[in-house]
């Protein structure tokens, strides 16, 4: 197990013969905190370090990961590190909410809400209109933001920033095939039980639950 020890932006590395790279536990004489798994070629686990001052002395991450004698495990870990940010629409019509069979990616086969990654530069809204004109090949109109909620993933062991807005759509639904298998409108609670990602189903079975309560009074 190699460690990932950041603090305020900055690594602690080891100089291997002219070759910085994660340390191993031995290596390591402070206390720290385990976060989590990282995604690299070997087990590498994030750690937060506990420390009285701030680590001026170690190479910040965005050095680190072009660096020419940094080993490519530690370039890994760096990218594996950064947050992944993904914006979700929630499109609901005469109670019934949109999902989406990808046709390729992480939700190929899988039952999703319609979003992808966040491009450079982009902000959130502008972000979910673009994919939602990709994949649907609609125009779309934000609504509301619903929440915004972060999760370390399971099997991609990345971290996720999910930003959710209710969003109205304009036109017939036509997914482009390239990224997009299926498109349906699915009853809220059959809807719950579709969406294959945890958290995104958390928040579908929220709005269900806000939808059958309102209906009620």
């Amino acid at each position: 197990m190699r460690y990932y020890l950041e603090s305020d932006g900055r690594v602690f590395v080891i100089d291997r013969d002219g070759t910085l790279d994660l340390p191993n536990r031995e290596e390591i004489s402070f206390g720290f905190d385990d976060i989590g798994r990282l995604a690299a070629n070997e087990p590498v686990l994030f750690c937060v370090p506990r420390l009285t001052r701030f680590p001026h002395q170690w190479p910040g991450k965005d050095e680190l990961a072009s660096c020419d004698n940094a080993s490519p495990l530690l370039q890994q870990a760096i990218h594996a590190s950064m947050p992944r940010v993904v914006v979700e629409g929630i499109v609901i019509e005469r109670g019934e909410i949109l999902l989406v069979k990808g046709s390729r990616g992480l939700i190929k086969g899988r039952w999703s809400l319609p979003g992808g990654f966040l491009r450079f530069g982009e902000d959130p809204q502008s972000g979910l209109l673009r994919e939602i004109r990709e994949e649907l090949r609609v125009k779309g109109q934000v609504e509301s933001l619903i929440t915004v909620e972060a999760k370390l993933g399971d099997t991609s062991l990345l971290h996720w920033i999910m930003f959710f807005y209710r969003v109205s759509v304009t036109g017939q639904v036509n997914p482009d095939p390239d990224e997009i298998s299926e498109a349906h409108f699915f009853p809220l609670k059959r809807a719950v039980d579709l969406v294959a990602d945890g958290l995104m189903r958390q928040v579908v079975a929220a709005v269900a639950t806000e939808a059958s309560s309102r209906s009620q009074t």
